[in-house]
């Protein structure tokens, strides 16, 4: 039988897993787009071309500090069970839950950033 201590210790276990995983996406977005096919909270699958990489993010989108509070707003507590990302298609933020995640792979197509120029 397992013990409170082996279960607290398998748990952290997974915890640190998720966070490397999770960590090992976020980087990937940072330097390329990405394909990521997940499946959304109604059931659908989607797949998305997003990013981070801030060569790709609308000007606007780089200068925001979204760590910044607003005046009369508190910060959001951070999601670890969820990443956000810039959708170059919808040109928007969105996010997908980790645990709905079915692939993801670097695009080797290339994009261009439609808001140099």
């Amino acid at each position: 039988m397992n013990t409170q201590n082996e279960q607290n210790d398998k748990l952290e276990g997974e915890d640190i897993l998720h966070a490397k995983v999770r960590q090992s996406i976020i980087n990937l977005l940072n330097e390329n787009v990405m394909e990521v096919t997940f499946t959304k909270k109604d059931g659908t699958e989607r797949v998305m071309k997003c990013t981070l990489s801030p060569m790709l993010l609308p000007t606007e989108v780089k200068e925001t500090n979204t760590n910044e509070v607003t005046e009369g707003k508190k910060p959001r507590k951070k999601n670890l069970e969820v990443v956000a990302c810039y959708d170059l298609e919808a040109e928007g933020w969105r996010s997908f839950r980790l645990d709905s995640l079915k692939d993801f792979k670097v695009v080797t197509e290339e994009f261009s950033n439609p808001y140099e120029g």
